[in-house]
């Protein structure tokens, strides 16, 4: 049986890669797997199929004679913060994070708020692929109380990070992409004083990151004209991400957000061995600004978890991902785009300077290109040898590499996708580069394939 599990937990399509019956396996598998008796923390996004796969998740859990608390529909930060809190024995988020509503996806969290190792996935498959092929999964409903005043103690807990710090007097805009943002982004910043107007502000599950959110800034763009204000803050379906933008327009990505948050913790000497922890997909740009200020940048394969592994390791306070996915010390370094729009704002408030303003102090990005070649199917379900293939394949595309350009080639974790990535301190290097390495790489492929 192929790996259940991805770069990101369980992600794919519903009913097709993510069942109800894959569900109810999941649950029943983690619960029986785990040694504390304490409940399991389970939340989910707006998706049409989440109200489904939390269904056939309790039922799993029920089974194994463990015990479960819904906290509904919340932020993915909020499980791993209220693992901690409230000592649960596990959590689980049912989300598929930025993709589309048609798809859907189980993230695994321990009783100390991580997301699960690699040996413990490798269990809980191991436990599935064991069970009975002729098991009766049950699809009768069963009534899920939803626990609404844990929700409010995360939303205290973020408040708190402020230190007191009020944001009164700013007008912020958000995007909370008709995910989870919904339930309290518009609430917390609110309470902090915070002018405030939110766009997508409801729970919908068809529309979740539809042609908004991190993924897609035009309509925050088009309300920060409509409506001018300070800052605009767009989070992805599950509230883990944030990208920032200026009330000029002007984009404050994650390599932006690390570079200028990391700049102040350096000032501040808090900064452990002036290390930021990013990963492959991190502008060059930032990376010689931020080697010009005396700083370190290490960076790590794509993907959360391998940015947490690499802050453990090397007792860093910040790392992230371009795509807004920030990780700091506050909370336990736990990915949070709620925090980490109220941080920046937070800086620009006690600095009183715009974002405009700071984003200028920050580096010059050089240009990249980002093309996904479309696959049509999924690089880990292939057989070995394609795959050697296509690997050493990437490995050569790879080795075009100077001082002042880089290729990062990578299969997406989530979709059939593979990502190729060029970045130049000359534009049209990049714009010629992109096209000729994406032909190339299309063409063997496809080859290989055939």
């Amino acid at each position: 049986m192929q790996s259940i599990f991805g770069t990101d937990g369980i992600r794919g399509k519903f009913n097709e890669e993510i069942t109800y019956s894959i569900a109810y396996k999941v649950g029943y598998s983690l619960a029986t797997n785990l040694e504390n008796n304490n409940p399991i923390l389970i939340g989910r996004d707006t998706r049409i199929s989440g109200d489904i796969l939390l269904q056939a998740i309790t039922r799993g859990i029920n089974e194994s004679g463990k015990r479960f608390i819904n906290l509904g529909i919340c932020p993915t930060p909020a499980i791993p913060f209220l693992i901690k809190k409230e000592r649960f024995s596990s959590g689980i988020m049912i989300s598929a994070s930025h993709n589309p509503p048609e798809y859907n996806g189980i993230k695994i969290f321990d009783h100390n708020g991580q997301k699960i190792t690699k040996d413990f996935e490798n269990k809980i498959q191991k436990f599935i692929e064991e069970l009975n092929p002729n098991l009766t999964v049950s699809t009768k409903e069963i009534y899920l109380k939803t626990h609404k005043e844990l929700l409010d103690i995360y939303i205290e807990s973020l408040i708190h990070t402020m230190g007191g710090e009020s944001l009164s007097g700013m007008k912020i805009i958000l995007d909370t992409c008709y995910g989870s943002a919904t339930t309290c982004a518009k609430t917390i910043f609110q309470n902090l004083g915070a002018d405030v107007r939110a766009i997508n502000n409801s729970k919908n599950g068809l529309k979740i990151n539809m042609n908004c959110g991190s993924t897609n800034l035009e309509p925050l763009k088009k309300a920060l004209k409509e409506s001018p204000a300070d800052i605009g803050f767009s989070f992805d379906g599950d509230a883990d991400r944030v990208i920032g933008v200026d009330s000029k327009g002007n984009v404050l990505d994650g390599d932006h957000m690390l570079f200028l948050w990391g700049r102040e913790l350096m000032e501040q000497k808090s900064l452990t061995n002036n290390l930021l922890i990013s990963t492959q997909m991190a502008n060059l740009g930032f990376e010689k600004a931020w080697n010009n200020i005396g700083g370190i940048l290490y960076r790590t394969d794509v993907g959360d978890k391998y940015i947490f592994d690499a802050i453990k390791k090397k007792r860093a306070v910040l790392g992230g991902e371009q795509s807004g996915h920030i990780l700091s010390k506050i909370n336990n370094f736990s990915g949070d785009g709620i925090l980490t729009a109220l941080q920046i704002s937070k800086y620009c408030k006690k600095k009183n300077i715009s974002l405009n303003d700071w984003l200028k102090s920050s580096f010059d990005p050089f240009p990249q290109k980002l093309t996904n070649i479309n696959l049509g199917f999924n690089i880990n379900k292939i057989n070995p040898k394609s795959k050697i293939l296509i690997d050493q394949t990437i490995k050569k595309f790879h080795a075009i590499y100077s001082d002042n350009c880089r290729v990062y080639i990578r299969p997406s974790g989530t979709e059939p996708l593979m990502r190729v990535l060029v970045e130049a301190k000359n534009k049209n290097k990049v714009l010629s580069l992109s096209n000729e390495i994406t032909n190339k790489l299309r063409l063997e492929i496809k080859t290989i394939m055939n």
